[in-house]
C-alpha cells in the first residue's frame, strides 16, 4: 500500500499527461490559479499519504482514496479543464466528476484517521467544525444544493468560465459541499438512515430538475455563442449520468437499512 501511495503521488508530480493542460502550458492568471489548485490537491494528497505510512488504511480504502485523488487531478488540471471553457457539456462533465465520483470515493475511503495521523492537531482543528454539519444529512444536502444552483445560474456560470480564479473557487465549493454531503450520507447510523435517504432523494430531484431545464431549453442559457445541442448534452449528463451514483447509493443504503430493521424486529420477537 505504501508503494502504491508513493507511486501515485510521484506520477501526479512528474507525469506530463497528468498536467496535460495546467499549470505547465498555461500562463498569466490561468497558470497562477491552476498552480494554486494543484498545490491544494498535492497538500491534501500528501497529508493522506504521510498518514497512510503512519496508520495504514488497508488496500481497498487506500485505493479508493488514491483513485479519487487521481481523478480529481485529471478533472481539474487535465484537458477537460481546457475543453470546459468552450463546451458546456465538458464543463458539466467536470462538475459531475468532482461531485458524484471524486468526493464519494474519498468518503468511502474514510480518510479521517490517516488525515489526523498525517497532520496531527491541524487536521483535528479543521475537522472539528464540520462534525455538527455531517451529523445532519439534510443540512449538508441544502448547502450542496445552494452551491450547485448558484454556480449554474447564467451570471455565476459565465464568471467562472471567464475568470480562472473564480473557476478554481467554484471547484472548491463543489468539492467541499459534496464532501460534506457524501460524508454525512455514508456515516453509519441507523438513526440517521431515513434522513440520509431523504437527502439523497432531494439531491436526485433537484439535480435532475436542473438537468431537465438545460436539456429542454429552447435557447442557450449561458452564452449565445455556445451550441444549444452542447447545452442539451450537458443537461443529459447531469440528469441521466449524474443520477446513477445517487440511485446506486440509495439502493445500497435502503437495503442496509431494511436488513437492520429486520434484525431488530427478529431480536424483539425473540425477546
Amino acid at each position: 500500500m505504501r508503494i502504491i501511495s508513493l507511486g501515485l503521488a510521484t506520477w501526479l508530480l512528474c507525469s506530463p499527461s497528468a498536467w496535460a493542460h495546467n499549470p505547465i502550458t498555461s500562463d498569466g492568471p490561468e497558470q497562477a490559479a491552476a498552480l494554486f489548485s494543484a498545490l491544494l490537491l498535492v497538500l491534501f494528497w500528501g497529508v493522506y499519504t504521510l498518514g497512510a505510512w503512519r496508520r495504514p488504511p488497508g488496500l481497498s480504502r487506500g485505493l479508493l482514496f488514491h483513485s479519487g485523488s487521481l481523478l480529481c487531478a485529471l478533472a481539474v488540471l487535465g484537458p477537460l479543464d481546457h475543453w470546459a471553457k468552450e463546451s458546456t457539456a465538458a464543463h458539466m462533465a467536470q462538475h459531475m466528476m468532482l461531485m458524484v465520483v471524486v468526493t464519494p470515493l474519498w468518503a468511502l475511503s474514510r480518510p479521517l484517521p490517516q488525515m489526523i495521523a498525517g497532520a496531527g492537531r491541524w487536521a483535528i482543528w479543521c475537522v472539528r467544525p464540520m462534525l455538527p454539519l455531517v451529523r445532519r444529512p439534510m443540512l449538508s444536502a441544502y448547502l450542496h444544493a445552494a452551491a450547485i444552483w448558484i454556480w449554474h445560474t447564467p451570471v455565476f456560470y459565465m464568471v467562472a468560465v471567464e475568470n480562472p480564479w473564480w473557476h478554481a473557487f467554484e471547484h472548491l465549493c463543489f468539492v467541499a459541499t459534496a464532501g460534506w454531503f457524501w460524508w454525512s450520507i455514508m456515516t453509519r447510523s441507523e438513526r440517521r438512515a431515513p434522513w440520509a435517504l431523504l437527502a439523497l432523494l432531494f439531491t436526485l430531484m433537484h439535480t435532475g430538475f436542473l438537468g431537465a431545464l438545460l436539456t429542454f431549453a429552447q435557447n442557450p442559457l449561458y452564452d449565445e455563442a455556445r451550441s444549444l445541442g452542447d447545452q442539451q448534452l450537458a443537461g443529459l449528463i447531469m440528469w441521466v449520468l449524474g443520477a446513477i451514483p445517487y440511485l446506486g447509493v440509495s439502493a445500497w443504503m435502503g437495503h442496509r437499512w431494511y436488513r437492520q430493521l429486520q434484525r431488530r424486529m427478529t431480536a424483539d420477537h425473540v425477546s
